[in-house]
């Protein structure tokens, strides 16, 4: 589950009491049971939650100085994944352990987020290092590199594990989005 920062919380709550001090002086609808009232508040306050959700990532991370990178894996058959180590400007920021199960979701085409940061405008480095079983079962510790210009505006890059079929070898690449 995830963990709200106490900031966050206070501002959930404060938003809690305006709906609901709104909502007092206000009656059922005409024809509405208690059942419905209740359904109805439910679903305000599910909608306030989104809008904190996203106030929040806005507050936390604005769009001129963030920075994302996604993981993705082509095919798989050269190599299983067992672990990525993301380090962004010599710091490590991600590291991040896979199942079976995850493994699967990422090789049917889905994209994990290993990381969402700040970054000051300028020229970063981001260094990924994978670790897992490669061709006829050896293990397998590779990395890949990107010095890229940070500059105004969002910054989104994606770690790729790509199958070569000539050499029936992995291949580890960084792609700017």
């Amino acid at each position: 589950m995830r963990q709200i920062p106490p900031r966050s919380l206070q501002i959930f709550f404060i938003f809690l009491l305006g709906v609901f001090s709104n909502l007092a002086p206000l009656s059922a609808q005409e024809g509405e049971t208690v059942d419905q009232e209740i359904q109805r508040i439910k679903q305000q306050v599910l909608e306030l939650n989104r809008d904190l959700f996203v106030l929040e990532e806005e507050l936390l991370y604005p769009s001129d100085t963030r920075l994302s990178v996604f993981l993705s894996v082509d095919v798989g058959e050269f190599f299983s994944l067992d672990a990525v180590r993301l380090s962004v400007d010599g710091a490590v920021v991600s590291s991040s352990l896979y199942t079976q199960r995850q493994l699967k979701a990422l090789q049917r085409g889905g994209v994990q987020r290993l990381y969402m940061g700040n970054l000051k405008s300028g020229r970063h480095e981001v260094v990924a290092v994978f670790t897992g079983i490669g061709p006829k079962g050896r293990e397998y510790k590779r990395g890949t590199e990107l010095v890229f210009e940070k500059t105004t505006g969002p910054k989104n890059l994606e770690l790729q594990i790509v199958d070569l079929t000539a050499t029936q070898q992995p291949e580890f690449q960084v792609r700017e989005w």
